[in-house]
């Protein structure tokens, strides 16, 4: 589901990049879906339970993935929501992601307002000419500096979650069989993927029809990766992040992180918590250090903390590299 690139060379720095921009969804999403009107969105307690500036609209009780990426690749502050974003901080980069957010625009429309990839592609654009003037108008300087870059993209879970298999509300899984659908998705996601290069878990069973669906879309974008490496974006390096397979490591092995309830949320509605996400003032579970899930889709901070660490320094779930090896190019 999700893909990493960074463009050209850079010299050793602190932090290793200049900038690092995100584009996805709730997994990711530090703030963006606040002020809009969606039932996806967790600024209010007890999201953010264990987050120093407290419920900011992350889906968890403290940092996300990106966060905890940010910290590795030495990033003295989180990357700003683009919603805040301004000023001299959009130099250090953004991040767009959106709840119910999806490769599709229609994609998450069952749970209210969103900002979809095209979206958050066509916010990434303003933001680039927002960037050109700390450039003095000099595009050379500017493609130089997004050059030394790193972009995060992580989506297609929601296209399959709130979209092909809600057929309430979507008929997609009636117009496409599975391996069409992976598909088109590929097809919408190398068009957004090249246009923004150019442009500057369910927590109780695992649904086996839904996983077989995603690992069809995830081989197909490491095939994506392998024909963008191999000359269709010069200049650009890409690398996949398996968070499907970096995520079931940690589901078969609890233990060896530490943890001891897989089965059931923190915090949430339903059996084993995994229905409905946490209520606002909900009394989530007391040693969060414990649980895989904060919710009924979003892991805990810790779990964010270990897949971080995973595809930074790891390549068991990166391909062609990690995002270190990323960093140093």
């Amino acid at each position: 589901m999700e893909a990493t690139y960074r463009c050209s060379k850079n010299e050793p720095q602190q932090p290793q990049v200049p900038c690092f921009f995100i584009f996805g969804d709730s997994l990711v999403d530090n703030g963006n879906n606040n002020r809009i009107l969606t039932l996806a969105r967790a600024n209010y307690r007890p999201y953010g339970i264990d987050f120093p500036q407290g419920a900011t609209g992350r889906f968890t009780n403290g940092r996300t993935y990106v966060d905890a990426l940010a910290q590795l690749l030495g990033f003295p502050n989180y990357i700003q929501p683009y919603a805040r974003a301004a000023g001299p901080s959009m130099l250090r980069g953004a991040n767009y992601a959106s709840g119910a957010a999806g490769i599709l625009d229609e994609t998450g429309n069952n749970l209210g307002d969103h900002a979809s990839m095209n979206q958050q592609v066509i916010y990434f654009g303003g933001t680039v000419e927002q960037m050109r003037r700390y450039f003095r108008g000099d595009t050379n300087a500017l493609n130089s500096y997004l050059s030394k870059c790193i972009f995060y993209s992580g989506m297609g879970s929601n296209d399959y979650l709130n979209n092909y298999f809600m057929p309430t509300f979507y008929t997609t899984s009636s117009d496409y069989t599975t391996k069409a659908f992976a598909a088109r998705l590929l097809q919408d996601y190398t068009r957004q993927l090249m246009l923004a290069r150019f442009t500057g878990k369910n927590n109780t069973r695992c649904n086996e029809k839904i996983n077989q669906a995603i690992n069809l879309f995830n081989s197909g974008l490491r095939k994506l990766v392998d024909r963008f490496n191999g000359g269709q974006l010069p200049g650009s390096k890409f690398v996949f992040l398996d968070s499907y397979q970096s995520s079931k490591d940690l589901y078969m092995n609890p233990t060896a992180y530490g943890f001891e309830v897989i089965d059931k949320g923190c915090c949430g509605v339903g059996r084993n918590n995994g229905q409905i996400t946490c209520l606002p003032l909900q009394q989530p579970c007391q040693d969060r250090q414990k649980y895989l899930f904060w919710d009924a889709f979003h892991p805990t901070e810790l779990a964010n903390i270990y897949l971080a660490k995973s595809t930074y320094t790891s390549q068991n779930y990166t391909y062609p590299i990690n995002i270190q090896q990323l960093a140093t190019l």
